[in-house]
Formats: structure tokens, C-alpha cells, sequence
């Protein structure tokens, strides 16, 4: 029974997500960037504040202790694929590409993407860890709120659901699996609470979508405009004691 509802809570992270994306539909692609909208703040927002609530929480206290003895009751042996499986997703994308599957960006735009994401998601993860001090399940150490690895797993899930969902949505549910898989075994390998994995999750595709967001932004910072790039202009001058010619490159 205790297994069962283990299984339920975790695959609930998919079962959300699939239906979230209804809402997420609705966000409008215009060079291949992905406009803002509200709903799609829901999902990620619902899973972060379990989390946080389960900070405080005895209901949910209770059910992370009762997930975490079930665990411990029934394996005897500690995985570590958690360890590899958080990249997974983010890597399928650069290996779909490599394979001739082409998803919606080229590979300097998803490169930045990427890192823009990596970037909110470690900076998130970082200052959670830092500022709450949660005791892992383990007593290793006070940082286990919220899970770095699911987070990353869930920010590559997002990142290869953006990328491929107009290709295949097989690519993205795929790539949630693998993340859930990895949220499982930071708790099966006594790491991590269940709102530490919860929370891990909203954080990481918060943090994916925010990149697409400001995507736009990023790439015109980084990278100017070809056009730009290209200008150039050649012009004499005379400064009432001297002609020339001046020239101005814009790189």
C-alpha cells in the first residue's frame, strides 16, 4: 500500500505536467521564443510551494518520514544513477540534434538557453540550501532543501519538452520520466525528503521557462544582429588643416 502511494506521488509530477501543459499550449511562438504567459507560472508554482510549505508543515512532515521509512524498509542497496540521470535530459537534446533530429533552436541559441537556465536553477538551489538548512533524511548535512539533482533533471526535461514538443511530445515525456526517476532515487538513496524533490521539480522547469523567456533579451546582448555586425562605413573628412578618410567598423 505504502509503495503504491510512493509510485502515486511521484508519477503525480508527470500527471501534472502533461495536464498543465493545456495551458501551456496557449503560449505563442514568435522566433521560436516562447512569450510569457501567467499559466504557465501554475505548474511550477504549485510544486515550489508544496515544498516550502512542507518546511513548516507537520502534514507533510509526516508523509516525507513515511515515504523515507517505507524506503528504508524495503532497499537494502544505495543506486547512484541519480548521479547521471539529472543530465540526461539536457544532453538528449544535443544528442537528437547530433542524430539529424532537429528541435526548434540552433545550437547557440539552445546553448544559451540552456546555461540562462543552469544559471537561475543553481543560483535558486543555492540560496534555498543556504537559507533554509534543512537536515538531510541521511543527518549528512543541513542542506538538503531543495534537491540540486532533480532540479537539474527537471530543468533538462523542460529544456527537451520546449525543444521537441512541436517534433514529438514522446521526446518531453520521455525526458520527465528520467526526471522523476531521478527525484525517486534521491530519496531512495536517503538524500532527500519528498518536498525536497517536489520542490526541486518546480524550481528547475520555473527556471527553464524563465530562460526562454528572456531569451530574447540574453541573444541581443550577447549577440548582435548580423546586419549589425556587418556595417561598416567609409567617409573622407577635412578638419580645416588636414583631409583624410576615416572609417568605422561595427563588429
Amino acid at each position: 500500500m505504502k509503495n503504491g502511494r510512493i509510485l502515486f506521488s511521484l508519477l503525480l509530477l508527470i500527471s501534472i505536467k502533461s495536464f498543465a501543459q493545456e495551458f501551456d499550449n496557449d503560449s505563442v511562438v514568435v522566433n521560436n521564443n516562447l512569450e510569457f504567459k501567467p499559466t504557465a507560472l501554475i505548474l511550477p508554482g504549485v510544486l515550489i510551494g508544496y515544498g516550502v510549505v512542507g518546511i513548516e508543515s507537520d502534514g507533510l512532515k509526516f508523509w516525507n518520514a513515511e515515504i523515507k521509512e517505507e524506503l528504508n524498509e524495503h532497499i537494502d542497496e544505495k543506486l547512484t544513477v541519480d548521479d547521471f540521470s539529472q543530465y540526461a535530459p539536457a544532453l538528449a537534446v544535443y544528442g537528437l540534434n547530433a542524430a539529424g533530429v532537429k528541435g526548434k533552436h540552433n545550437f547557440r541559441d539552445r546553448t544559451t538557453i540552456l546555461l540562462t537556465a543552469y544559471t537561475i536553477m543553481a543560483a535558486s538551489v543555492t540560496t534555498l540550501k543556504q537559507t533554509t538548512k534543512i537536515l538531510r533524511p541521511d543527518n549528512s548535512s543541513a542542506n538538503s532543501f531543495p534537491s540540486g539533482h532533480t532540479a537539474t533533471a527537471f530543468m533538462g526535461a523542460e529544456f527537451l519538452w520546449q525543444e521537441y514538443k512541436d517534433v514529438s511530445p514522446w521526446y518531453g515525456i520521455a525526458g520527465y520520466s528520467v526526471a522523476a526517476g531521478t527525484g525517486f532515487f534521491r530519496m531512495y538513496n536517503d538524500r532527500h525528503w519528498f518536498t525536497d524533490v517536489v520542490a526541486g521539480a518546480g524550481i528547475g522547469i520555473l527556471s527553464t521557462k524563465c530562460a526562454y523567456w528572456v531569451n530574447p533579451w540574453v541573444t541581443k546582448k550577447l549577440f548582435k544582429d548580423k546586419q549589425t555586425q556587418a556595417t561598416s562605413m567609409v567617409y573622407p573628412y577635412y578638419n580645416g588643416e588636414q583631409m583624410g578618410i576615416g572609417a568605422v567598423f561595427n563588429f
